[in-house]
């Protein structure tokens, strides 16, 4: 029988669901043509690499259930809306609160992303056995580069989810249809293995014709995942007997650094990639603007009709306005207090932290911003009013999911370095991305203070990248590598309990906020430190600012006065011990269609 005509076997009986390699082009199957014909010839092999993205924007895959969930709840990024008495709800609250079981309404389903990831590797399985055998041009060697790149994508995202999963990395046969789960540390060192083996194949971005897009594999993305991995791969994370290290010697703190550090210098060096505004990355996103060659260095590509990012992550709209017909975004926002980690004069802030959002629209279909609850900010980097065409989907708005930018390299290089040489020759890393955020003196001091030691610049490390990736969920596997998930949490409960309740750095807050629309912006006074109800009455007052409880409700009857962030919504943060909660179980689906392979410890 042919190889990938016997790919159909019946793997939704194993630990996935996956299409046969039959199925991955849209055109005659490779059964009927024959490997050497299919991965001899471009548009059939590259047909079939292409329907690896088919499995990314499935509805249950990561458009709909591994994005909008998977790293929430850290110390700058939760669900909204979230209260500790409702947990827990068995769906995506739980998710989020380090406290779901293994039959999650939102994921134990035949067709949810563990299905749909596995088949993804399944069709780059099938497509690098025979790029393998048939590739011998530079434009078909390229598609074995991508293949092994977007595998290696996929597996990390399981491996971070999960912790140890099923290692697949050969075509399905009867024997390894069912298998067992495999150490996470012999699937890293295969990743790390089968990125350095694409980076022969892969051109630099922008060029040629593949690598013109941010929606195809490029060098610098190969690099800096591989540099990425290196990081999940030398960093802390819970294994059955604790959290701790890997004690595998290839993987040791010290040598994954150094693949870090050469990785992403390489890419830096490289300079084919630049950084711009750090908002101009975002609205190119959210225009559809895929050209290599800016911050952007790989987007998990969605059709218009495919993909709830700005839909989960985007700035809330409350109903169909002069942006879009789509009355959707603010599921997912900043941990309030993250508002105040930042410099007031750090351009990222007001990007990212947004107490408002837009209003119901008046009888013309126009909105203007209105204030949100004091517990559920929305994040600002994601904006409908950003794009360049009107979203109509109900429940899809076609945005890209951004893999990598080129900000995340600078930042992984500027961490390499310090462990292995220290501050000094790291700080030129860092330099660009505070250079972009602050005035040129406050970023000059700034680089100055972090350089004092190791220790002061790690911290300064791990402080800019929760400031610079707030909502793109990378913060969660960060705490986890850096074996500081549980205690930052903690902290991070007990700043929230202070800023409920005006205390400590928050006591001279005021109580209200001072509001008025210029417009459909939303102009806010009251949420910097310093801000005093005095000069409100002195100067806003008579400029048509309003005055708007914000802290506190008072009840019209017995004018008692009582928290609006209460101890519910700040205990949903995390329900369970984070460091016992790393990882989502395996799905109840998946392990009673294993054939008794799978089991969650």
């Amino acid at each position: 029988m042919n190889k990938t005509a016997y790919i159909s076997m019946m793997a939704a009986a194993a630990v996935m669901s996956f299409s046969s390699c039959d199925d991955t082009l849209d055109v005659e199957s490779p059964s009927t043509m024959g490997d050497e014909l299919v991965y001899s010839t471009y548009t059939y092999a590259e047909a079939s690499v292409m329907s690896i993205h088919q499995s990314f924007g499935e509805t249950n895959s990561y458009r709909g259930r591994f994005l909008p969930y998977y790293g929430m709840n850290t110390d700058c990024e939760w669900i909204n809306g979230a209260q500790a008495s409702k947990i827990p709800d068995a769906g995506k609250y739980d998710l989020c609160a380090y406290c779901t079981t293994d039959v999650n309404g939102q994921m134990n389903v035949n067709n949810v992303y563990w299905a749909k990831l596995y088949e993804a590797i399944e069709r780059a399985n099938c497509s690098i056995e025979g790029l393998r055998k048939y590739a011998k041009s530079d434009d078909l060697k390229y598609l074995l580069g991508e293949c092994l790149t977007l595998r290696a994508m996929v597996y990390v995202d399981l491996i971070k989810a999960h912790g140890d999963v099923v290692a697949r990395f050969e075509p399905v046969t009867a024997s390894t249809m069912y298998q067992a789960k495999s150490d996470r540390d012999i699937i890293y060192k295969q990743l790390l293995a089968d990125l350095k083996e694409a980076q022969e194949y892969l051109p630099w971005a922008n060029t040629t014709i593949q690598t013109k897009t941010t929606e195809r594999v490029s060098k610098e993305f190969a690099k800096a995942l591989r540099a990425r991995i290196a990081l999940y791969a030398g960093g802390y994370s819970q294994r059955a007997d604790g959290n701790r290290l890997s004690n595998d010697p290839e993987l040791s703190r010290s040598a994954m650094y150094q693949i870090a550090k050469e990785e992403c210098v390489d890419v830096i060096k490289n300079g084919n990639c630049k950084l711009g505004a750090f908002v101009d990355n975002f609205k190119a996103l959210c225009q559809d603007d895929v050209t290599a060659g800016k911050e952007s260095l790989f987007e998990i590509p969605f059709s218009e009709g495919r993909g709830r990012v700005i839909y989960t992550f985007g700035l809330q709209h409350s109903s169909n306005d002069q942006y879009t017909k789509q009355a959707k975004g603010g599921q997912n926002g900043p941990v309030p207090t993250l508002f105040y980690a930042y410099s007031k004069n750090d351009v990222r802030r007001d990007i990212t932290c947004c107490p408002y959002q837009w209003g119901k629209a008046n009888a013309d279909g126009i909105a203007v911003q209105e204030l949100r609850n004091i517990y559920s900010w929305c994040f600002g980097k994601l904006r409908y009013e950003w794009m360049g065409r009107i979203v109509t989907s109900t429940n899809d708005d076609g945005c890209n999911w951004q893999v990598m930018r080129l900000a995340d390299v600078y930042l992984m290089a500027a961490e390499a370095i310090n462990e292995l040489e220290g501050p000094s020759g790291a700080a030129q890393y860092m330099k660009p991305i505070l250079d972009r955020a602050l005035p040129a003196a406050e970023a000059a001091d700034y680089l100055a203070a972090a350089q004092t030691s190791k220790e002061t610049f790690f911290q300064a490390v791990k402080n800019q990248r929760k400031l610079e990736f707030a909502g793109e969920m990378l913060r969660k596997m960060d705490l986890i590598r850096w074996g500081e998930l549980g205690s930052t949490l903690k902290a991070t409960k007990a700043e929230l309990k202070e800023y409920a309740n005006r205390q400590g750095k928050y006591a001279s807050l005021p109580e209200k906020l001072y509001l008025m629309n210029n417009g459909e912006k939303l102009e806010i006074y009251g949420l910097e430190l310093g801000d005093s109800e005095d000069y409100y009455k002195a100067n806003l007052k008579d400029l048509g600012y309003v005055s708007k409880a914000w802290f506190t409700s008072t009840d019209e009857k017995t004018g008692e006065v009582t928290n609006k962030f209460t101890d519910d919504y700040i205990e949903a943060l995390f329900v369970n011990d984070p460091d016992q909660n790393q990882f989502w179980p395996i799905w109840s689906y998946f392990i009673s269609n294993s054939n008794g392979m799978l089991s969650n410890d």
